[in-house]
C-alpha cells in the first residue's frame, strides 16, 4: 500500500513539476524574444518555481534529478540563444582564428569597411553581433577563444552547428561542477544536494546553456581549483584555465595568498601568471597588449548596465556637473573594491575552505555592486560560491536579475531605473538581512538545521 501511494506521489510530482518544466524551457528556448517582457518574466518566475519545488521535494532520487537537469538543458540544443547576441561575436572569433587570423588585432568593423568578408558566414555574424561589438576588439581570454575555434572545427560553415558545439561544452561544464561541487560539499559536511540549486537553477540553465555564456566553464574550473586547494600546483593549474576562460577570477588572487600562507600563495601566483602568459602567447604582440587593454578597461570607463550604486552616483555626477562622470566614478568605484579587499585581508581569517568560500562570495558582491556594468550571467559565480557558505542572496538575485531584460522592452533598448531600484531592493534587502543584520543567527540555524535548507 505504501509503495503504491510513493508511485502515485511521484506520478503526481511529474505531472505538475517535471512536465511543467520541460514545456516552459520549450518555450523558453523557441518561443521567446526578448521584448516580450511580460511573457519573459511570467515565465522565468514559473520557471523558478516549479525548480525550487522539485528541489524541495523528496520524491525524485539523486539520479533522477540529474536527469531532469540534463534533459533541461537538452532542450535548448539546437535553439538559437534569444537573450543574448554575444554567441554570434563567440563564433566570429572562433572562425578567425581557423581562418589564421589573430582575433586580438582585428575588429568586424575593420573588415567591413574594406568590403572583406574574412570568415563564412561574415555578414549574418557581424550583423546578429551588433554596433557595439562589431566596433571593439574582442576580450575573450584564450582558453574561451579555444572554445569557441572548436565550434569553428566542428562546424565551421553552420551557425547551429556552432551553437550545438558551444552548447556541448557548457553542458560538459556544468557535469563538471556537479560532480566537484558535491565533492566541496561533502568536504565541508554540508548536504550534497545543495549543488542542485545550481544546477537546476533556472537562471544558470537559461544563461549559460541557453545564451551560451561560457561563465560555466569557468566556474568548471574555479570549482575544481577549490577542490583541490590544498594540492596548490594542481590547484593552480585549474585556477589559470579559470582566468584564462574568464578574467574575473584574478579578484580571488589575494585571498588564496592569504589562504595558502605567504610561500605557497606566491607560488601559486606565479604558476598563475606563467600558464596564463603561455596560453596568451600566441596572440601577444605590441598591439594585442594595447588592443586588450583599452578594451578591458572600457567596462570601467564606458559601459554601463544593470548598474546600483554607479547609477547613484552617476545621478550625483549629472547634478553637479551636468553630463555622464563615468570615466571618472568608474575608476573610483575600482579603487573601493581594493580597498574592501584590503580590508578582508586585514580582519578576516581565511583558514579554512569555508572561509576561503565565504571571503570569495562577498569580495565578488562587492565588485558587482560598486560596477558599472552586471550582465545577468555575471552572477552565476555568486551562485555557486552561495552553497558553500551559509549565504542565500545570490539566490534571491537569481530570480531578480530578470528584471534587468526589461531594459530590452523598448526599442532603444533604455534601462528603466526605478526597474533596475526594484531588483536592487530586494538583492540589497536580503544581503543586509543575511550578512549585516542577522549573520550570527543564520550560522547558528544553519549548524542546527542544516539539511532543512535543501
Amino acid at each position: 500500500m505504501k509503495a503504491t501511494l510513493n508511485v502515485k506521489t511521484k506520478l503526481t510530482s511529474v505531472f505538475f513539476l517535471v512536465i511543467p518544466i520541460f514545456l516552459i524551457n520549450y518555450v523558453f528556448a523557441y518561443h521567446l524574444i526578448r521584448t516580450e517582457h511580460y511573457k519573459l518574466v511570467i515565465l522565468y518566475l514559473l520557471l523558478a518555481f516549479f525548480y525550487f519545488k522539485l528541489v524541495k521535494t523528496s520524491q525524485f532520487s539523486t539520479t533522477q534529478l540529474v536527469g531532469i537537469a540534463l534533459i533541461s538543458r537538452l532542450i535548448y540544443i539546437v535553439a538559437i540563444p534569444n537573450l543574448s547576441q554575444d554567441f554570434y561575436r563567440f563564433i566570429w572569433d572562433g572562425r578567425m582564428i581557423f581562418e589564421g587570423f589573430n582575433p586580438y588585432l582585428y575588429t568586424p568593423d575593420f573588415f567591413f569597411s574594406k568590403g572583406e568578408l574574412p570568415v563564412s558566414d561574415s555578414q549574418t555574424l557581424y550583423d546578429g553581433m551588433g554596433w557595439l561589438s562589431a566596433s571593439h576588439f574582442t576580450n575573450y581570454p584564450p582558453v574561451s577563444q579555444f572554445c569557441y575555434f572548436l565550434a569553428s572545427v566542428f562546424a565551421n560553415s553552420s551557425i547551429i552547428g556552432s551553437i550545438i558545439v558551444m552548447r556541448i561544452v557548457i553542458i560538459l561544464a556544468d557535469f563538471g561542477i556537479l560532480y566537484y561541487g558535491s565533492k566541496i560539499l561533502k568536504r565541508l559536511n554540508l548536504p550534497k544536494e545543495r549543488i542542485f540549486w545550481y544546477i537546476l537553477n533556472p537562471f544558470i540553465i537559461i544563461e549559460l546553456t541557453g545564451n551560451l555564456h561560457f561563465e560555466g566553464v569557468m566556474i568548471c574550473f574555479l570549482v575544481m581549483s577549490l577542490y583541490y586547494i590544498q594540492r596548490w600546483q594542481r590547484s593552480a593549474i585549474w585556477f589559470s584555465l579559470a582566468v584564462a576562460t574568464k578574467l574575473i577570477p584574478l579578484i580571488f588572487l589575494p585571498l588564496i595568498l592569504k589562504h595558502l600562507k605567504l610561500k605557497k600563495g606566491i607560488l601559486f601566483c606565479l604558476v598563475v601568471g606563467m600558464i596564463n602568459i603561455l596560453l596568451f602567447l600566441p596572440f601577444i604582440n605590441t598591439e594585442f597588449i594595447t588592443n586588450y587593454s583599452n578594451t578591458v578597461g572600457l567596462w570601467f570607463r564606458n559601459f554601463e548596465f544593470n548598474a546600483s550604486i554607479f547609477n547613484l552616483a552617476k545621478g550625483i555626477g549629472y547634478g553637479l556637473t551636468g553630463y555622464n562622470q563615468i570615466k571618472l566614478i568608474g575608476p573610483i568605484l575600482a579603487g573601493l573594491v581594493i580597498i574592501y579587499i584590503i580590508y578582508i585581508l586585514i580582519k578576516k581569517p581565511l583558514k579554512s575552505l569555508s572561509d576561503l568560500a565565504t571571503a570569495m562570495l562577498l569580495v565578488l558582491t562587492v565588485y558587482y555592486f560598486l560596477a558599472t556594468t552586471v550582465h545577468p550571467w555575471y552572477i552565476s559565480v555568486l551562485v555557486i560560491l552561495s552553497l558553500f557558505t551559509h549565504y542565500r542572496y545570490p539566490l534571491v538575485w537569481s530570480v531578480a536579475i530578470i528584471l534587468s531584460y526589461l531594459a530590452y522592452a523598448n526599442s532603444e533598448n533604455q534601462e528603466n531605473l526605478w526597474v533596475i531600484g526594484l531588483e536592487y531592493l530586494i538583492v540589497y534587502s536580503a544581503f543586509i538581512y543575511e550578512v549585516l543584520l542577522k549573520p550570527h543567527v543564520l550560522k547558528s540555524k544553519t549548524n542546527i538545521n542544516e539539511s532543512n535548507l535543501i
